[in-house]
């Protein structure tokens, strides 16, 4: 592995055990998609029914996942399905790929970054402290209409908590992946609460009926409201792609990354799919078209659950903070590794003298997402994120497929079972829930990628290395 071998003399310190890599997973996966998402998916698309979108979207990334693993063993290097591409598909494949987990990435720190600030505004109106509305929201709406003024100047909260992050990133990835598993155990503990106590509240009637009829168009309720659910909270689950882009940071990634990737998705799918039952009983579906839908679920149960609605608050905002925490650090480190290949300039690549970090690209990601989350609404950034991501694993999965044909002489400290079956699936699966988002979101992905192209042909094309990276 002639590219392995010179990666391997990074300047990325291996610091993260099995423990690290799976707290890691769950801190990027549970946070918006249970807290925020959740709610505004079931009072659009799909009702009730969410809780089969969770189960398809969970299927397909127990597909991606397994695909995902082999690959994070093979190549243990930053850059998660960008180098993977480049290890089967080729350098223009990888930078469609690394250009498109730009979007996934970045605009999933945003996302969530807008789901903290409705729970942050939420939870110190509730202490007495009044943020104005002009600063803690969008100064755009965007509706069937299309977009409008919203009177607000920007979502200060939003800003400030990927400020602080980035800050807490330039530092050092051990003290960020502490600060993590910190988080990440406030934040299960009060969904295990949450759970656990709301479903002395719900209400039956609430899941009658449990795929409303639909309203006549595509993806609006009814069984393609769940399909378009499923793809519109499939970015919720990306959490086991930012643990491969920590494979440079292991200490042992051929044998620790399959148990941090598939390890973290399993526990999050159950916890998704628990939360979604509870809270689409606790509350009619049509009341969750708010930023902060558990804590509407709480206050629904009224004085039996008033002394758990600063705890929920509390939780979410730790459990998103990790989210957005992991988004940066992942992308970072794809900015990093494309810089390292030469698709990027050399600036990208710098590591800090003292804190071993890509600083340089840590300050772009931060402050790039910072503009993001202070004006754009959370509808539009979500359905950017799900192609984004949607793109990505079935790129992986076809990697996988054609990797084995290509290279069956590799040695795979972690294999993909039933090859070709789970990466046509995987990949399959992925195309479907891509093919029922709306179609403003595939317009938005072509102009992405077209200012990528112009990008690649005006400076990658022209510096990235040829090593082969097998």
């Amino acid at each position: 592995m002639l590219y392995y071998s010179l990666m391997s003399q990074h300047e990325l310190k291996r610091t993260l055990g099995r423990l690290n890599l799976v707290t890691l997973g769950i801190g990027a996966i549970i946070g918006a998609g249970i807290f925020v998402i959740t709610g505004q998916a079931a009072a659009q698309y799909a009702g009730p029914a969410i809780v089969l979108s969770f189960v398809i979207s969970g299927f397909a990334c127990v597909l991606s996942g397994l695909c995902y693993a082999e690959f994070a063993s093979l190549i243990p290097v930053a850059g998660s399905a960008y180098t993977y591409a480049r290890a089967t598909l080729g350098h223009f494949m990888a930078w469609i790929i690394g250009w498109d987990l730009i979007l996934e990435y970045l605009f999933a720190a945003a996302t969530v970054a807008v789901g903290w600030s409705g729970y942050m505004t939420s939870f110190l109106g509730d202490i007495g402290i009044s943020v104005p509305a002009s600063l803690a929201s969008s100064p755009f709406v965007y509706d069937a209409t299309g977009w409008h003024a919203s009177h607000s100047l920007v979502n200060f909260p939003a800003m400030l908590i990927v400020g602080l992050l980035t800050l807490l990133l330039v530092l050092g990835i051990k003290e960020s992946t502490r600060f993590n598993t910190v988080i990440v155990l406030i934040k299960v503990g009060v969904i295990l609460v949450f759970i656990g106590f709301g479903a002395h509240y719900v209400h039956p009637s609430n899941w009658v009926p449990f795929i409303p009829a639909n309203t006549g168009e595509f993806g609006h309720f009814g069984w393609s409201g769940v399909l378009r659910g499923a793809g519109v909270i499939f970015f919720a689950y990306i959490g086991f792609d930012a643990v491969s882009t920590a494979s440079q940071e292991a200490k042992n990634p051929q044998a620790d990354m399959p148990v941090g990737i598939l390890g973290s998705l399993a526990v999050s799918t159950l916890l998704y799919i628990l939360v979604a039952i509870v809270l689409t009983g606790m509350v009619h579906y049509s009341h969750l078209l708010v930023p902060d839908p558990i804590a509407v679920g709480v206050n629904s149960a009224g004085a039996g659950l008033a002394w758990l609605r600063p705890f929920i608050k509390i939780g979410a905002l730790a459990g998103l903070s990790s989210v957005i925490l992991v988004m940066l650090m992942g992308q970072s480190r794809i900015f990093y590794t494309m810089a390292k290949d030469g698709f990027l300039p050399p600036l990208f690549a710098k590591i800090h003298p003292r804190y071993q970090t890509p600083h340089i690209t840590t300050m772009l990601t931060g402050g790039f997402c910072m503009i993001v989350a202070g004006i754009l609404p959370i509808g539009i950034l979500g359905e950017l994120v799900s192609i984004g991501t949607l793109l990505a694993f079935a790129i992986v999965c076809i990697g996988v497929w054609v990797l084995r044909k290509t290279r069956p002489d590799l040695k795979r400290p972690f294999k993909t079972p039933f090859v070709p079956l789970v990466p046509i699936l995987g990949a399959a699966t992925a195309l479907i829930q891509m093919a029922a988002l709306p179609l403003d979101t595939w317009l938005r992905l072509f102009i992405w990628m077209a200012i990528g192209l112009g990008v690649y042909f005006g400076y990658g094309r022209k510096h990235n290395k040829k090593e082969p990276i097998l």
